[in-house]
């Protein structure tokens, strides 16, 4: 099972296996408190990219496009396995993100 959850709420034993997803490490947040037992920056979208969609909600759906054809390149592809195959190993992953904005995020 997969979870999504913002890297700045308190961890918790549901969270099973963390993974954080974001290409920068959350501002002021120390690696203790994060608790991240891994940190797969390269499934995280471009810096290109993540510069291009800012938070705005009417980029959403080219963003999503934009990323997805992203996560197809080698070095992406091979984190997204990565992270299927922790899947099938851990009865619960918890994928990890710093954006504010909870919803609409990679």
């Amino acid at each position: 099972m997969y979870r999504v959850k913002r890297v700045y709420a308190p961890p918790s034993d549901e969270d099973g296996f963390r993974v954080l997803v974001d290409r920068l490490w959350p501002r002021g947040l120390s690696k203790e408190k994060a608790a991240v037992d891994l940190w797969l920056k390269e499934i995280a979208p471009s810096t290109e990219l993540r510069k291009w969609f800012n938070h705005e909600a009417r980029r959403w759906p080219d963003f999503v496009d934009r990323y997805k054809a992203e996560l197809e390149e080698p070095e992406r592809a091979g984190a997204l396995e990565k992270l299927r195959q922790m899947g099938r190993e851990q009865p619960t992953v918890t994928l990890l993100f710093g954006a504010r904005e909870e919803t609409q995020n990679h």
